[in-house]
């Protein structure tokens, strides 16, 4: 029982840590601006404003009577057709508006495919270091999250043949993450191939979040070629954000895609768990796909640039080591050795006023890591970095 509360919650809620992100904000309250104001580069956040095409559209929607009403279960039928048609484009495949669900977020995507897939007692395989909203869902629902380790020296990418050695009669699905939340990495696409073939072999799903996927590598327009058949009908649940595409965090809106039939018993979940997922958004993104494909190209590449700047205000400090780096986030290798990793953040933030988040919020054996949100800020902040993290000591 927690202490204050005369009946029992459910055990599986109460076990799960509390959010961890608000724990780090929090210790920014404890800086005393010696190092000028604070950087913050803890929740990966859009660095940019909305264009203000966008914002005019979905102004509007929002001062609308229609807009203001409940819309299908699996979104707004012009979104769907916008974001089928985008998809088709990007991946040279055939993906039909019936194969997609908008949802509020891809968190919400996240859990309604896992509450699809599996159920208590069973297991999904989590690349760890683990984005870690994926395994409090897994944990409140029962489902064991399974850790599939990525190694630092073979740059956070998972193997194969890692996974098929922890493949048993309980798991039931594969999660892959690129470009990852937390370490950055862009899986090849040969090795995302080769995740798919493997669950098609065994019997279970490829679930592949894909967040971050305007925001590759400059030159690479895919991640994977998955959809360019039909076989990926029967193995692969991809999950998108519109919220860092279209810097609309706020707005919640991401989505669902997997074939029809599978769409359609997401379809009974989505109704319980969100009716339908906000509508200012949807009735202004189908616009955006089109128009605003120029000016997301732009952000990508002054993404990828912050990147570069990151990597260059570390350069002279040889101790602090880049390990991976990619779309929004860098993953260093803190030089404390043996000291806990919420220590070496929660000195940056107190003393040196730049808050990132330690390494074991993102799984076990990552205490040697903290993980920087680097396309929260601009380029000119990210520069000053250098002086932040010299000399510090714990």
């Amino acid at each position: 029982m927690i202490r204050g509360l005369a009946h029992p919650i459910n055990p599986l809620v109460a076990d799960v840590g509390t959010p961890p992100i608000p724990e780090a904000q929090a210790w920014t309250r404890r800086y005393g601006g010696t190092y000028g104001p604070l950087i913050n580069l803890s929740q990966a956040v859009p660095g940019n404003a909305p264009h203000d095409g966008l914002l005019e559209r979905m102004a509007s929607v929002a001062a609308s009577a229609a807009g203001s009403q409940y819309g299908p279960i699996n979104g707004d039928a012009p979104l769907r057709e916008a974001y089928a048609a985008e998809l088709s484009r990007i991946y040279e495949g055939r993906i039909a508006p019936e194969d997609t669900a908008v949802t509020a977020g891809c968190n919400m995507a996240f859990f309604a495919a896992m509450m699809l897939l599996a159920r208590q007692g069973e297991a999904v395989l989590l690349p760890t270091p683990w984005y870690f909203n994926h395994q409090m869902s897994l944990d409140m629902l029962g489902i064991e999250p399974r850790p599939l380790p990525c190694r630092a020296e073979a740059g956070f990418v998972p193997r194969i043949e890692d996974a098929e050695a922890l493949i048993d009669e309980k798991v039931r699905a594969i999660v892959l993450v690129t470009p990852n939340n937390p370490t950055g990495a862009v899986y090849p696409a040969h090795v995302i191939e080769s995740f798919a073939q493997l669950c098609r072999n065994r019997g279970i799903y490829l679930v592949i979040d894909e967040t971050y996927r305007d925001f590759l590598p400059q030159g690479m327009n895919r991640a994977h070629g998955l959809f360019t058949g039909e076989e990926w009908r029967d193995t692969v649940i991809q999950l998108y954000s519109f919220s860092k595409s279209y810097a609309i965090p706020g707005h919640r809106t991401g989505a669902i895609t997997a074939d029809a039939r599978i769409v359609e018993q997401i379809a009974k979940i989505l109704d319980c768990i969100q009716i339908c997922a906000p509508r200012t958004a949807q009735g202004a993104l189908p616009w955006a796909i089109e128009a605003l494909r120029d000016w997301r190209e732009a952000n990508r590449a002054e993404i990828n640039r912050r990147a570069q700047v990151f990597q260059a205000a570390l350069a002279p400090l040889p101790e602090w080591r880049i390990e991976s780096v990619g779309a929004y986030f860098a993953y260093l290798s803190h030089p404390f050795r043996g000291r806990r990793a919420q220590e070496v953040a929660e000195k940056l933030a107190t003393e040196r006023g730049v808050l990132c988040l330690p390494g074991s919020y993102f799984g076990p054996g990552q205490e040697g890591h903290l993980r920087v949100a680097i396309a929260n800020v601009g380029s000119d902040i990210l520069q000053g970095l250098t002086e932040r993290f010299r000399g510090l000591t714990l």
